[in-house]
């Protein structure tokens, strides 16, 4: 687990290769999301029917949009790379999962396609054509890595593991907890990018939900954190110390949709 955050922007099958929130109110969230993790929003234009991208130093390390699915709770959407998003529309359904969206082009920048995992958390896929993906990755203020949290561990793996091959290790953090790195299939431990866990009951009973979740790669847990609550964010996870992997916290941005932020540490943690 150790210099666990591994995601590079080269991207192999599988790998998390784009991000977007979902939001009912663009400006507020990019005005939140600009105070807490210096992000600039950029349109992508009248014809994009409100989505844009959130940028950072004049790289893409987002999207942000409006919430465009009937009933849809505002959210960050984690997105896999694949080579041919329709056979891995075919694979979701084949292996018990649900098409929410049906692949589709996004004029000439890739196609893309939205999921729901036989456990109920929802992800999406993008077949990049013009744009390859998130412009950078695991430098402070981007993704550095995903989450599922899942109330079947066994038969998330399982699907998973269909759909995309993944690898998986299993690491006991506790007697209760075990908790499964990801990386893609074919790579070694160096190309981690992200880990499922099993919701304890306790989470359970307060309300969580299966659902996938970036980590933002910050300079600074501590400051960041007091940022966040600052502009209006909901404390989840207070800064708290993992061994080996960094100093993490979790919130819900004003908007309700869940994110964690990450120290991580140095290659020696």
């Amino acid at each position: 687990m150790k210099g666990h955050t591994m995601l590079t922007t080269t991207y192999v099958p599988g790998a998390p290769n784009w991000l977007d929130l979902g939001s009912p109110d663009i400006d507020a969230s990019a005005a939140f999301y600009s105070a807490v993790l210096g992000w600039e929003y950029q349109s992508a234009g009248p014809e994009a029917g409100g989505y844009g991208f959130f940028q950072q130093d004049g790289k893409t390390v987002a999207g942000l949009g409006p919430l465009t699915e009937e009933g849809a709770s505002p959210s960050w959407t984690v997105y896999f790379h694949t080579p041919d998003a329709d056979a891995t529309a075919q694979a979701v359904e084949q292996a018990g999962g649900t098409v929410r969206v049906a692949p589709a082009d996004v004029f000439t920048y890739g196609r893309m396609a939205a999921f729901t995992d036989p456990t109920g958390a929802d992800f999406a896929v993008w077949q990049p054509r013009d744009t390859g993906g998130m412009e950078v990755v695991a430098v402070p203020g981007t993704l550095s890595w995903v989450e599922l949290y899942t109330t079947d561990a066994a038969a998330a793996k399982a699907f998973y593991d269909s759909v995309f091959s993944w690898q998986t290790t299993d690491v006991q953090m506790s007697p209760e907890l075990t908790y499964t790195v990801l990386r893609p299939s074919g790579t070694g431990e160096e190309a981690t990018h992200g880990g499922l866990m099993q919701l304890p009951q306790a989470n359970l009973d307060a309300g969580s939900t299966p659902e996938w979740h970036p980590y933002f790669e910050v300079s600074e847990c501590d400051a960041t954190l007091a940022r966040a609550t600052e502009h209006g964010a909901i404390l989840l996870i207070p800064a708290m110390d993992v061994e080996g992997i960094g100093r993490i916290a979790m919130f819900l941005d004003p908007a309700g949709a869940l994110f964690a932020i990450i120290k991580s540490a140095g290659p020696s943690g």
